[in-house]
């Protein structure tokens, strides 16, 4: 399978909320690094990571506009968004979408690196009006 499938792949898993299906394209010691610059480095660490956010925002979504790739680096375009959880219910006024980019590194078949680039406005600024920090 060619980067670019993979990617499609690791984003259809995202969609579906499958932390195991994600897990199971990351390399072992995969990097996730979001939109501030955090990194987070491991399968395990990040399956975690992703089964936490699909709780803080059980219908969180990405899609892709426009897709790249050269050798192992793959560039995504798209949105993501989502409805961050409030007392186990999905307020409107929680609703969030966002213009969003990813770069995937893929070698052996596996997600090596998932960097997110996006403006995360939108989610802090709900958490501030929930009260959550």
């Amino acid at each position: 399978m060619s980067p670019i499938e993979i990617t499609l792949q690791f984003m259809d898993a995202i969609n579906r909320h499958d932390s195991d299906a994600l897990a199971a394209l990351m390399s072992d010691d995969h990097v996730f690094v979001d939109s501030l610059g955090n990194k987070v480095q491991s399968r395990g660490k990040m399956k975690a990571g992703w089964q936490g956010y699909f709780a803080f925002c059980p219908d969180y979504w990405v899609t892709h506009e426009s897709i790249f790739g050269d050798g192992n680096s793959v560039a995504v375009f798209g949105a993501a968004g989502g409805t961050i959880a409030a007392n186990g219910k999905l307020p409107p006024e929680n609703k969030w979408r966002t213009p969003a980019a990813w770069l995937a590194v893929v070698e052996n078949g596996l997600v090596k690196e998932w960097r997110v680039y996006a403006d995360n406005k939108p989610v802090y600024d709900i958490m501030a009006k929930s009260g959550r920090q």
